[in-house]
């Protein structure tokens, strides 16, 4: 037996956005950024990625209650994986250049700050995952 999970902990980028399946389930979709600061030829470059998260049923419910763009949250969960490529959902966008896209079904999602801006958030976060962001 194989598992896998993978965990990020990132703000959002809008607000979560809700929907309804055809058989009454609720499932809520975020878009969550991710960064960190890299050096790049002597300088310092803010390297962002992006993840499309999504969760169900009271969990979902809560994340449209409670989340809004800039909130930071930790995301639990498994990656869904491109199955032609093995790898992240490939896009074209409007301009016509490639992009990709990585998605997370999320089985748990902790809700890290009220405001995208909190001095405590950083202290949740090296309490959650014993490392300094």
């Amino acid at each position: 037996m194989s598992y896998q999970m993978i965990v990020i902990v990132g703000n959002l980028g809008r607000d979560p956005e809700i929907q309804t399946t055809a058989s009454g389930q609720m499932v809520c979709h975020l878009s969550v950024a991710t960064s960190r600061i890299i050096k790049e030829e002597g300088e310092n470059k803010k390297e962002t990625s992006w993840f499309r998260v999504s969760t169900w049923g009271r969990t979902a419910e809560s994340c449209k209650e409670y989340l809004k763009q800039g909130s930071r949250v930790l995301v639990e969960g498994r990656l869904i994986v491109d199955p032609k490529t093995g790898g992240p959902r490939i896009f074209t966008r409007q301009d016509g250049t490639a992009g990709t896209s990585f998605e997370i079904n999320a089985n748990t999602i902790r809700f890290l700050s009220r405001s995208p801006d909190s001095a405590e958030e950083e202290k949740v976060e090296e309490s959650l995952l014993g490392i300094p962001f």
